[in-house]
């Protein structure tokens, strides 16, 4: 079974940066194409940024040029860095992981005031 703990969420203002991490376990990390969802109030879950087994990275157009996603196979970890927040990016953040199926962790809460 696929377990996946997301750490790094708080509150911070307009502006400021926050990093975001995902251990995994359960699973060969190295095979998994992982990545981050977002989801605000109200709204349907959305992808934030993807980075597959082989290092390709995909981000949603709103977040280009501000968030890196970045892999760490060794330790089973994904990332997030995220400069330049927004009180639109306010949500709670769940890490993902799809190989065979699809694994969500519990979610983190991100809130940027203005």
């Amino acid at each position: 079974q696929v377990q996946l703990v997301e750490s790094g969420g708080g509150l911070v203002q307009a502006g400021g940066s926050l990093r975001l991490s995902c251990a995994a376990s359960g699973t060969i990390f190295r095979f998994n194409e992982v990545g981050w969802y977002r989801q605000a109030p109200g709204k349907q879950r959305d992808l934030v940024a993807s980075v597959t087994p082989t290092g390709r990275a995909n981000y949603a157009d709103s977040v280009k040029g501000r968030f890196t996603i970045s892999r760490d196979n060794a330790n089973n970890t994904v990332y997030l860095q995220m400069n330049s927040l927004q009180p639109e990016d306010t949500a709670v953040y769940y890490c993902h992981a799809l190989r065979v199926g699809h694994s969500w962790g519990q979610g983190t809460q991100v809130t940027v005031s203005s």
